[in-house]
């Protein structure tokens, strides 16, 4: 994956630091939290981690993913175009083993809101236990 193309089709410029942000996300196979991001860069402060981050969400480039036991999580986005996000889609959170897992095979549910409501975001959280827990 070209990081630096990731990062200017999103209207960021790519410095060394968002590069190594969004590789770090790319290489995982779930959302990750600050702190799990901050371990595996190890040369990056957690301000500089949490800026990256702030700056990826105002471009559509990660989903933030709250309502999992441990705080906000976030996951490379894969929406091609940095005003709007197409690529939204639920989360499962496993009460026992505390992972978060993507959906992106599923669809959200369409919300209808009431006359003068202007929805900005939306956060599908399920929770329960995944299926490896089950087998434990």
């Amino acid at each position: 994956m070209e990081y630096e193309k990731l990062l200017e089709e999103h209207g960021i410029k790519p410095t060394a630091n968002r590069i190594l942000v969004v590789k770090t996300l790319a290489s995982s196979m779930q959302p990750l939290s600050l702190a799990e991001l901050e371990r595996r860069i190890m040369t990056i402060d957690k301000s500089n981690v949490f800026r990256a981050l702030s700056l990826f969400r105002e471009h559509h480039l990660v989903h933030a993913i709250e309502g999992s036991g441990d705080g906000t999580r976030y996951e490379l986005c894969h929406s091609h175009d940095h005003d709007h996000d197409e690529d939204q889609h639920p989360h499962f959170f496993c009460e026992v083993c505390q992972q978060t897992y993507c959906l992106d095979y599923m669809d959200m549910p369409e919300v209808i809101l009431p006359p003068g409501f202007e929805l900005r975001s939306v956060n599908f959280m399920l929770k329960g236990i995944c299926p490896h827990c089950q087998g434990k």
